[in-house]
């Protein structure tokens, strides 16, 4: 019964990091979705094709579970002969429908990995050093699931980035009720706070 409500309560918060994730491309053109708005390039499309990787890898390969569902099916995320950050981006020949239906996918296949494991199972991961590739199921729900929130962390700063568009859900989940101008006047506040901070 423990480990029933664990995984439960372990899926739930998962899933709404990636829902959050996807939403995040809604509304937005190839471009947009596309554009590296960070030094690094980090980009919309980009967060959902290596957090596919993530979840293929993490709940497939590594649990012996393979996924071969899916013609395009990637290796980038720990083939060592891929460019580097090869799953951090997308070309133009992958669409967005390409990447968000495999990433779809990618969840169907990691939560068949969690219903049919107990929570201590242990697995390998293929891309980490012999010595200490051995975990458990639990330790990799809890990476999978602090990765993908903090990626959807970085995807609610590159959309306020693109066209303002804040917050957890469409309707802006946690945020205040403001508008444009409020949300405006907050900032000049903090920029006042900053400069003052930094003559002092």
């Amino acid at each position: 019964m423990m480990d029933h409500d664990a995984k439960a309560d372990l899926l739930r918060y998962l899933q709404e990091a990636r829902d959050a994730l996807v939403w995040k491309l809604d509304g937005l053109g190839e471009y947009d979705i596309r554009r590296p708005l960070t030094p690094t390039g980090t980009n919309l499309l980009g967060l959902v094709k290596h957090l596919s990787g993530v979840e293929l890898g993490y709940f497939g390969d590594t649990f012996g579970r393979p996924y071969f569902g899916h013609q395009d099916t990637p290796a980038w995320w720990y083939t060592k002969d891929t460019e580097p950050n090869a799953d951090m981006w997308a070309g133009p020949e992958e669409s967005r429908e390409q990447i968000v239906g495999l990433y779809r996918e990618a969840w169907k296949h990691a939560d068949g990995t969690i219903e049919s494991l107990a929570l201590d199972a242990t697995g390998h991961v293929p891309w980490w050093p012999e010595e200490r590739s051995e975990v458990t199921l639990h330790h990799v729900v809890v990476r999978v699931l602090a990765e993908t929130h903090r990626h959807a962390g970085h995807a609610d700063i590159v959309r306020e980035l693109v066209d303002g568009a804040a917050g957890e859900r469409k309707d802006g989940g946690s945020l205040p009720d403001a508008d444009r101008a409020d949300w405006q006047r907050y900032r000049d506040r903090l920029e006042q706070a900053a400069r003052e901070a930094g003559d002092a």
